[in-house]
């Protein structure tokens, strides 16, 4: 399932110095050339030393503002503003080819055909390269500002919203395949020679912010909250199983600790006989359990609706004992988008019967009986009768009617829906009553996700929240996976669909149809919870990277 990464003597992960904030790569030879808006930088970059050198030392100004570039044979493309300029990369003298009635975001050339992506008019002109005339165009493949490349007959987009790659078939703009990328915003694309939609290795640059405590010796408060640049350029590596419709991509060898810490309420009863399970992580399309170890007391493994469960027990328990014990597994996880569409499901089969009675009731609370909710899953789809349209229509009907805000508590669905927010676990109980209603089977799955932060490696790293998502079954194919909340990202829309029929690498799926953590008492025993018990301990390490 793993392998060595493709790129021998590669640096796996680039971080130029003094630069700000790359928005455009193209290859040239062996070097990567990345542009710097902000700075107006042309730069070449060595992928193996990370060696960095400014081309254009004396024409700064003309860069300030270019959001992508492409290199061809000796000349470059970029785009700034309305225009795409082209000039020699011997002799830095930009000179307009074309201008557009919207923001030029990102270009690729091949050979007489000049590409450019343009987010406001949701499309990718297909123009001749020497003149500007704009000969076709293709719909975008998503709803962010693209990055463009090109080699042979497919083009490439990553689209900095969907935190996808996409390739396009370069004469029609049909979508042939599609990746999850492990950083978030994507900002610019370097397609190797020869490469093609079945495997293969990609560079791609990213830039945003991240959070970080400033010292200030001037400041009474000797620490505050900023933020700073973080701009890098890493190889994706991705592979396309056709048969099984899914693409998976970049992964990482991830260790993960759960431990729970007895520090009973003084109040508690004392127990006898308890056995206290906590289930393994799962095995998945996307991810595999290489091992799991104890941590403080020794477990038994058992089998719990066909999921690996760690049974630890207790003769007594009682408000003086104080216990450490959990597990350490060793996970690889990997990011994964399946490739289905709306026409694959359309001779779809009939849900199994003994689906219905597991996945189409009300088993938690759901308000399925409620008028509220019984109206919006009547007006989530309307009409639609294609399923996977109809679990789309039902995903962004919930997103415009909530917003994202943690809660002390979970709500039924039909008090988080007159509310309008809710957390991740209250767009999980409304996307299941909607679902549900409408004869989908669906389950809810969690439970943790790693810090997306995979350029931290070797180090503890851990999760402020617990977090869920869902899964929906197709018939005659299985159960795909839907995230919550985290693509309700604008007011309105419209919506990406990065975590539509995908995960990112950072979640770890826990046993499903079973609960994650549960108390075994012996008949008469006190009530007991497991929150009045134990306080849980989780942490991540990011061991190393893996290709799919």
């Amino acid at each position: 399932m793993s392998s060595a990464l493709p790129l021998a003597g590669a640096v796996p992960l680039i971080q130029p110095i003094g630069v700000k904030a790359i928005y455009g790569l193209a290859l040239d030879g062996d070097s990567l050339v990345a542009v710097d808006p902000f700075r107006g930088y042309l730069l070449r970059l060595d992928p193996k030393t990370e060696q960095v050198k400014i081309l254009n030392s004396r024409q700064a100004e003309a860069f300030y503002g270019a959001t992508g570039i492409a290199c061809w044979q000796d000349h470059l493309w970029f785009c700034c503003d309305h225009t795409v300029y082209t000039t020699s990369l011997a002799d830095i003298q930009p000179v307009p080819v074309l201008t557009l009635p919207y923001p030029a975001d990102g270009v690729a050339v091949w050979e007489k055909t000049l590409y450019v992506s343009c987010k406001k008019g949701g499309c990718i002109y297909v123009c001749d390269r020497n003149s500007g005339q704009r000969i076709t165009q293709f719909s975008a493949p998503g709803i962010g500002i693209e990055n463009l490349s090109v080699w042979g007959d497919y083009l490439w987009a990553c689209d900095q919203t969907e935190q996808t790659v996409y390739c396009l078939d370069r004469a029609t703009g049909e979508l042939i395949v599609k990746m999850l990328t492990p950083f978030a915003t994507p900002t610019g694309l370097a397609v190797p020679p020869h490469t093609t939609p079945e495997s293969g290795t990609l560079w791609v640059a990213y830039a945003n912010e991240e959070a970080y405590v400033r010292d200030d010796p001037n400041s009474e408060v000797p620490f505050e909250l900023t933020f700073r640049d973080r701009t890098l350029i890493h190889p994706l590596t991705y592979r396309w199983y056709k048969e099984a419709n899914y693409c998976r991509s970049t992964g990482y060898l991830v260790e993960m600790t759960y431990v729970e810490e007895i520090d009973t309420l003084e109040d508690a009863a004392p127990l006898e006989n308890v056995e206290w399970r906590i289930a393994f992580p799962t095995s998945t399309d996307r991810q595999r359990v290489k091992s799991v170890e104890s941590v403080g007391l020794p477990f038994d493994e058992v089998q719990q609706g066909g999921e690996r469960v760690a049974s630890f027990k207790f003769d007594h328990l009682d408000p003086n004992q104080r216990h450490l014990f959990g597990w350490k597994a060793l996970v690889e996880v990997y990011g994964i988008k399946y490739q289905l569409t709306p026409r694959q499901v359309e001779a779809a089969p009939p849900l199994p019967p003994e689906y219905g009675p597991r996945y189409l009731i009300d088993d938690d609370d759901l308000a399925m009986d409620n008028a509220l909710i019984q109206a919006a899953a009547r007006d989530s789809v309307g009409s639609e009768t294609n399923l996977l349209r109809q679990v789309l229509s039902i995903r962004n009907y919930v997103y415009d009617k909530l917003s994202y805000a943690v809660t002390p508590a979970i709500e039924t669905p039909d008090v988080v829906l007159l509310r309008g927010r809710g957390s991740c676990g209250e767009y999980v109980g409304l996307l299941l009553a909607l679902m549900r209603l409408n004869g989908i089977a669906c389950r809810t799955v969690g439970r943790y996700k790693c810090p997306a932060q995979a350029d931290q490696t070797g180090i503890y790293l851990e999760p402020e929240f617990n977090h869920v998502w869902i899964e929906f079954y197709i018939p005659g194919f299985g159960w795909v996976p839907m995230e919550s909340n985290p693509d309700d990202v604008q007011e309105g829309g419209p919506y990406p669909t990065r975590f539509f029929m995908g995960l990112p690498w950072w979640h770890v799926e826990m046993g499903k149809d079973i609960s994650f953590e549960k108390l075994i008492l012996p008949e008469g025993s006190p009530v007991a919870r497991l929150g009045d018990l134990a306080v849980n301990h989780m942490r991540f390490k990011i061991l190393g990277e893996l290709a799919p």
